[in-house]
């Protein structure tokens, strides 16, 4: 129970922060959001006297409904969480302060890169802020090797669109465009880029104490068989994964040894095991 009430008030954090990124420079400076949020923004154009969190409550009923069963209960109740803190936040910031305009490359900036934290913090915790959030999480199902920023940049530009016909300004959509890229890059920070690792495959005639010096560093390394194609001739590769801030440091012990070593290093999108992070079963 105190754990689950923890990742609830991760939860909130994260919503209220997605709300106060949409009053403070999306609303305020007539920027273009994606999701439900944006679809409700642009109903409220049309619509005035029905909120945006409010509307963003009725248009995502049926999304809810038909995530359910692929997503689950335990998601589905942490994201319809997520969803009513954030939309509540949004009308309840507006009703006491309304924030005041500013440059709107400024807005969609800054707005992106706020926008962007709340929804990392939210789908840390394997919740949702609901709408397209949903359809994402769906695509994730089927695409499970892209990162849920790109996978969330799918169902968003369709609803900039929308924006910029509700608005009539094709502004609208391209600062909400750059939100959405900033937003993205930032989300996957935050899920992913505290854990951002590399991967290097070393080929040296001194394999050996390559492997020694690599392994006295404190890092695993895994000898792989291989063979050259032109001479045929037997080779081992190492293979070793370790942080991003260690790469200076395998890459003096490598040239030490031997500086016409071969290496390779690769960008590893997670690395799960010992010496790295544990695997979690509601990890996006």
């Amino acid at each position: 129970m105190k754990r689950q009430l923890k990742s609830y008030a991760i939860i909130a954090l994260g919503a209220v922060i997605f709300a106060l990124a949409f009053d403070w420079f999306f609303a305020a400076n007539a920027v273009g959001m994606g999701g439900i949020t944006g679809l409700a923004q642009a109903i409220n154009v049309l619509l005035p006297v029905l909120p945006v969190g409010i509307l963003t409550i009725l248009l995502n009923i049926p999304l809810f409904l038909a995530g359910w069963r692929f997503i689950g209960f335990h998601l589905l109740s942490s994201s319809l969480f997520a969803m009513a803190v954030s939309s509540l936040a949004m009308d309840g910031i507006a009703l006491f302060y309304t924030f005041p305009p500013m440059d709107s490359m400024l807005a969609a900036v800054c707005g992106g890169a706020m926008m962007g934290t709340g929804l990392g913090i939210v789908f840390s915790q394997g919740a949702t802020t609901g709408g397209t959030d949903i359809v994402a999480r769906l695509l994730k199902l089927k695409f499970p090797w892209l990162p849920m920023g790109k996978l969330i940049l799918i169902p968003d530009g369709v609803v900039l669109a929308l924006t910029a016909i509700a608005f009539q300004r094709l502004e609208t959509a391209l600062y909400g465009a750059v939100a959405l890229y900033v937003s993205s890059k930032v989300m996957d920070t935050v899920l992913y880029g505290m854990n951002a690792s590399k991967v290097a495959y070393i080929i040296s005639d001194d394999w050996k104490a390559v492997a020694d010096a690599i392994l006295a560093y404190d890092r695993g390394v895994t000898i792989l068989n291989a063979a050259g194609a032109y001479t045929g001739a037997e080779k081992h590769v190492l293979l070793v994964a370790f942080r991003q801030r260690e790469i200076v440091e395998i890459k003096r012990r490598v040239h030490a040894i031997d500086p016409g070593a071969f290496l390779i290093v690769c960008d590893a999108h997670e690395v799960l095991g010992e010496g790295f992070r544990e695997y979690q079963k509601e990890e996006l």
